[in-house]
């Protein structure tokens, strides 16, 4: 068969895939991860935000000077876990390319875009 006569069999074998969302989504924001392996050599990561913690009452003086709880806050750190994921290998490597993917493209924008000086730092 000639080259311009070929069939062109992509749209004969592609898929539509339609997302679906239940109501209750709602993106996170996480900045850590925590988990490791199961028997079955499933790989587990339990997403979560670490930060301060916050007093749990503030004794605001006339003088204007702020007495928190007793509790050491310096000291203290609070990972807040809200969902995880369970998944075999070959799903974790396909996360793990794509995640590399979108972590190269994310690069590329933040070169390209010019980053805002402070207001004690001078262009």
């Amino acid at each position: 068969m000639p080259q311009h006569e070929k069939q062109d069999n992509t749209k004969q074998s592609s898929k539509t895939i339609k997302y679906q969302f239940s109501n209750d989504y709602n993106p996170i924001y996480v900045n850590g991860a925590y988990g490791g392996v199961d028997s079955n050599g499933d790989i587990i990561a339990n997403f979560y935000l670490e930060r301060h913690p916050l007093p749990k009452k503030q004794t605001i003086y006339a003088d204007g000077t702020i007495e928190d709880d007793p509790q050491d806050l310096k000291q203290t750190i609070l990972r807040y876990v809200e969902t995880g994921i369970v998944m075999n290998t070959k799903t974790a490597q396909q996360l793990a390319d794509w995640l590399y993917q979108k972590i190269e493209q994310a690069k590329a924008i933040c070169e390209k875009t010019p980053q805002k000086k402070g207001k004690n730092e001078k262009a």
